[in-house]
């Protein structure tokens, strides 16, 4: 449920068709729900190092496990993890 800034509740289908503009408009080819953007918020986060309880709070959620359903682990994170271990074994 969203309100205007006037505090009315704004039409489901109005918003509905104001996400698929944004889309249109970010050339989006996929066709994403609301609900993914926060999914991808998430994953976005974590993939900065942005600790998990702050994404937690951001979206939030009153459980950790919540959150962990919401985010993503992607290759980027993983390769720099492995990365920083090689130079604390190998450079230090």
């Amino acid at each position: 449920m969203w309100c205007t800034p006037q505090g009315n509740l704004i039409d489901a289908g109005d918003d509905w068709d104001e996400w698929k503009e944004i889309l249109r408009l970010a050339e989006v080819d996929k066709d994403a729900r609301v609900h993914d953007a926060r999914h991808t918020a998430a994953t976005l986060l974590l993939e900065q190092g942005v600790d998990i309880r702050v994404i937690q709070a951001i979206l939030g959620h009153s459980q950790l496990a919540a959150t962990k359903r919401y985010t993503h682990v992607t290759e980027t994170p993983v390769i720099e993890a492995t990365a920083r271990m090689g130079r604390t074994l190998f450079d230090g």
